[in-house]
């Protein structure tokens, strides 16, 4: 991929990935932090998720600076521009992702403040699962440059709106037969939420390492086209 002959550029190239993969950790974290809190109402859990978001905010200001500053020195091309590129597209992503997990937990606390009153029998542990494997296989395809893995995330978030929809379906029943739960309903609305735009920014984080490999926009294109790129 590379046209450089830099061995310190390959080295702040290098740096710059281990960076995306270490903020990707973060936010992982972040999210596992806010579902456990939900499900155990551990008040400490809750202030971490936005104390890490905090920190994934710096990372995601710094690794931008340092793309920048590659841009103007080093002036890269081909793959080496397209890997800048990527960079930058996915730690926005990220660092929207950590912003869900901080409304997971700011609605898990007004659930445990209620001490959990009125609460629709919903089930989000299977929904959280799968967008957290989403963003871990996003990551990884990034780490290893793996297209097909990569392109089998968007197939993921196709499975991860159906069960939105259908949970969401759920919710309005319940509100409907006892308005009594509305206000927990709307709480967990809100997490559903933050679950299916979870999954959204993997599936771009995933289309972004597509064109980092394969030099094409996917963004969009259709599945079926997708796939065919990505195992071309």
């Amino acid at each position: 991929m590379s046209d450089h002959t830099s061995k310190q550029f390959d080295t702040e190239l290098e740096n710059v990935r281990s960076s995306v993969l270490q903020m990707g950790g973060l936010v992982e974290e972040q999210i596992n932090r806010a579902i456990e809190a939900l499900e155990s109402g551990d008040m400490v859990l809750i202030d971490l998720v936005p104390a890490t978001d905090r920190q994934v905010n710096r990372m995601e200001v710094e690794l931008d600076e340092q793309c920048s500053h590659i841009i103007a020195r080093r002036q890269p091309a081909a793959g080496d521009l397209r890997l800048i590129m990527t960079v930058i597209k996915t730690i926005t992503d990220l660092e929207r992702i950590g912003d869900e997990a901080v409304k997971i937990a700011r609605m898990a606390r007004l659930i445990h403040e209620a001490d959990r009153a009125n609460m629709p029998r919903i089930e989000v542990n299977h929904m959280a699962s799968t967008a957290i494997a989403m963003l871990r296989k996003a990551l990884d395809a990034f780490a290893r440059m793996d297209a097909v893995a990569a392109a089998s995330v968007v197939l993921d978030d196709i499975e991860l709106d159906q069960e939105y929809s259908a949970i969401l379906r759920q919710l309005v029943t319940f509100m409907m037969e006892d308005p009594r739960t509305i206000s927990r309903s709307i709480e967990i609305l809100f997490i559903l939420k933050a679950l299916e735009r979870i999954g959204d920014h993997a599936k771009n984080m995933s289309e972004y390492t597509v064109y980092l490999i394969k030099g094409r926009d996917v963004r969009h294109i259709g599945v079926d086209d997708l796939q065919r790129e990505a195992a071309s």
